[in-house]
């Protein structure tokens, strides 16, 4: 008789993912470099650049976890900054900075995946590899590593927005109105597209975990 294993999200839970962690240095606020961001001089441009050097790891961690691999995340990053600073006059709230760049690289890589996988479909392309190294943790033991390898071949089956609304929710554990917010839509829809993603994984998923009793 098989053991009871634990479902996949528990699971990625192991992984020791840093998205929540507060990487904010010295210095102003994001605040108030936003607003320094808007002018039209020199100091604007400093601020910018803080913000960028503030908050381009973090990006960078949230492509390279929805997509499971590394591949033109820099690009990403370097889109999002871009869009975002053509756009600083639209953020209401300043000090969301931070989040509102989250959204803005969602949505990128969103764009990426789908297209990845049309191309995929019509048969032109073959799916990208997972690159453990850069969406497990360090000490992450071969387990996970083994578990990892399997849930993101599996959600490069899914549609984009089912796999980013389940990766922002189980690997970047986010709150669901956080996930909702970086996914651009309501927060039924949100628990919709993790709910569908997660029973598409729990339905395909081999466990490597399961022992004889």
């Amino acid at each position: 008789m098989a053991a009871r294993t634990p479902s996949t999200a528990t699971r990625l839970r192991l992984i020791g993912g840093t998205a929540n962690a507060d990487v904010s240095a010295g210095g102003p606020p994001d605040e108030e470099l936003v607003i320094r961001a808007r002018e039209k001089d020199a100091g604007a441009v400093v601020a910018f650049e803080t913000l960028y050097r503030r908050h381009a790891a973090t990006a960078l961690n949230l492509a390279v976890r929805i997509q499971g691999s590394t591949s033109d995340v820099e690009d990403v990053v370097h889109d999002a900054f871009v869009k975002a600073h053509q756009s600083l006059a639209e953020l209401r709230e300043p000090a969301a900075f931070r989040s509102w760049l989250g959204s803005i690289v969602v949505r990128l890589v969103r764009t990426r995946l789908r297209r990845r996988r049309l191309v995929a479909m019509l048969g032109l392309a073959t799916p990208e590899p997972v690159d453990l190294d850069a969406v497990a943790s360090s000490d992450a033991d071969p387990e996970v590593r083994a578990l990892l390898a399997q849930v993101y071949a599996l959600l490069q089956t899914l549609p984009a927005d089912e796999r980013i609304a389940w990766t922002l929710r189980h690997v970047e554990r986010h709150r669901l109105e956080t996930v909702a917010s970086l996914a651009g839509c309501s927060l039924a829809t949100a628990k919709r597209r993790i709910a569908r993603a997660q029973d598409f994984l729990e339905e395909h998923f081999v466990s490597p975990f399961a022992e004889d009793a």
